[in-house]
């Protein structure tokens, strides 16, 4: 510490020395400037003086840090070790205690180290098994969260199941017409059908009328109730299929007022907003003073 010292004050008092002498002209021969220039040999041995000195100056002090820091590290190591003797200490009289005890049950110690290594076994099985469980429980974690399925997608599955099943009920039961049925003329079957459409016995006006259909009898017609049936159960889609049939057959019916209303609200309720749109624009347009076209200007 005492050679930092004189070194550090050396280093003060040689640029007071040198501030002392009158500078050359212009600045030359300034050993303060940052750049000096214009030096006498002398100048520049001094100069080199006081950059080495400084440089050993920054040195000393560097050194004198690091010391300070390893004398603070080996006054903590100073105390684990002494904290490590204690326990050694400690541990030493423990350890004699133990033998003390297993000298008075000497006779017994073969049993008890035999159950003490099969403890030791079984439970590294167990842990083993439980690691290979644990494994296998992250690996189905991550399976389920990869392929997991929320609870109203789960429903909307099984509610397009349960749709798709009855459609394919109908279509089975529509393709066999029963033989009362293909007794009937098409003129009762027609009459019969609009009756039990307006008592809303759906299914059986929807039999009659897919037997119209086969039998080509006002098949327009038909199209447009079986659509009807199917967009007051909500089966939009169902509808939408028999209304565009309908309308491909023959379009100056004067239903179709209503059948266009409801194509444009059963697009809407499956998400053709941008079509349903343009479909109650039409209605207005084509039929200004319809029912209709009132219920479309307030969809609209």
């Amino acid at each position: 510490m005492k050679k930092s010292i004189l070194v550090v004050a050396f280093t003060t008092a040689v640029p007071l020395l040198l501030l002392s002498a009158e500078p050359s002209a212009f600045g030359a021969g300034d050993l303060n400037n940052p750049e000096p220039y214009g030096l006498t040999s002398n100048e520049k041995v001094i100069l080199e003086t006081k950059q080495k000195l400084h440089k050993i100056a920054v040195k000393s002090n560097n050194q004198a840090n690091e010391v300070d820091s390893l004398r603070e590290r080996l006054d903590g190591l100073q105390s684990v070790i002494e904290s490590l003797s204690r326990k050694a200490h400690n541990n030493k009289i423990n350890l004699q205690k133990l033998q003390e005890q297993n000298s008075l049950k000497s006779k017994n110690t073969n049993e008890y180290e035999k159950r003490l290594s099969d403890v030791v076994e079984n439970n590294t099985q167990t842990i083993d098994k439980t690691k290979t469980i644990v494994a296998e429980m992250t690996k189905l974690v991550d399976q389920i969260n990869k392929d997991y399925v929320t609870k109203s997608e789960f429903n909307s599955l099984v509610k397009d199941v349960n749709k798709f099943k009855d459609l394919m009920a109908k279509e089975l039961k529509h393709g066999t017409p029963s033989k009362s049925i293909s007794k009937k003329s098409s003129a009762d079957l027609y009459n019969e059908a609009k009756k039990m459409f307006a008592k809303k016995y759906y299914t059986k006006a929807i039999e009659n009328y897919e037997t119209l259909i086969k039998r080509n009898y006002k098949p327009a017609y038909a199209h447009y109730m079986i659509g009807e049936m199917n967009y007051r159960r909500k089966n939009y889609a169902n509808a939408l299929s028999y209304f565009k049939k309908s309308t491909a057959l023959y379009s100056k019916a004067s239903y179709m007022p209503i059948l266009m209303l409801h194509s444009a609200i059963s697009m809407e309720k499956t998400g053709d907003k941008k079509h349903a749109k343009a479909f109650y624009k039409a209605i207005v347009s084509k039929y200004p003073s319809s029912q209709a076209a009132k219920e479309a200007k307030k969809h609209l």
